[in-house]
């Protein structure tokens, strides 16, 4: 019987060296050159569906996000428009999970927060372009119509931004009685009347005009002073005293 030779036995180490290394996916680079881009330029340097990669990075760690976030900026516009969505109609978007849209609007509060932060303990009247800023921010691109009141004291510091009301796309009841109550328990001595027009145009309806001087006849004999009316929309803004309108 023929005699079987003994193989050596295999030095530690040898089957892992000689298996091909596993290649890091395609966007692993991508990825990099992307961030290296954002420290290097800054935002400004960056498409709105790059910025929105960034953002997803972390909400998907394994997977290439640039398609989902181009169909992002498809449907909503822009990334603006994108964080400011509510979360379910972000949900319609295929491959954005309940986490993903949580994310999202965490950026759309942190935007906001620090918006505000540009206008707290400061006279608005003489930081109107971080006011401007700050209202943009929070109603801009809103799918809903929504009217707020800021509330200011005597050296036009904000006392308290609250939302007076919700409506649909086109409308919101707004009633001045409520706006003169909330006014003198707040002892404020005048307001700043915002809300927003979801179609994307700030021109000022007539039921806009009809509403602010409604407000305005109701709190001058109170001592309320009302500064403006800022009509917020994708498109821009406007005010309807600056348009003379009241």
């Amino acid at each position: 019987m023929a005699r079987r030779t003994a193989e050596p036995p295999a030095l530690p180490g040898l089957a892992e060296a000689a298996a091909p290394a596993e290649e890091a996916p395609h966007y692993h680079g991508h990825r990099e050159r992307l961030r290296t881009r954002f420290a290097e330029a800054g935002a400004e340097a960056l498409a709105d569906y790059e910025l929105l990669e960034l953002a997803l990075f972390r909400s998907i760690p394994r997977r290439d996000v640039k398609p989902l976030a181009k169909a992002l900026i498809r449907r909503f516009g822009s990334f603006a428009e994108v964080v400011s969505a509510e979360p379910a109609r972000l949900a319609e978007v295929e491959g954005v999970s309940a986490g993903v849209a949580a994310d999202l609007k965490l950026i759309e509060a942190a935007g906001r927060r620090l918006a505000r932060g540009a206008i707290a303990a400061r006279p608005l009247l003489s930081s109107w372009g971080a006011l401007l800023e700050y209202l943009r921010a929070t109603m801009a691109f809103s799918g809903r119509e929504e009217f707020r009141v800021l509330f200011l004291d005597r050296r036009n510091h904000l006392i308290a931004d609250e939302v007076q009301g919700r409506g649909t796309v086109d409308h919101t009841p707004v009633y001045p009685r409520e706006v003169a109550r909330r006014a003198l328990e707040l002892s404020a001595t005048a307001i700043i009347l915002a809300h927003n027009h979801p179609s994307g145009d700030p021109t000022p309806s007539g039921a806009d005009i009809r509403m602010t001087r409604e407000i305005v006849t109701v709190l001058d004999p109170l001592g309320i002073v009302v500064h403006d009316h800022v009509i917020l929309g994708r498109d821009g803004h406007a005010s309807l005293k600056g348009l003379k309108l009241f």
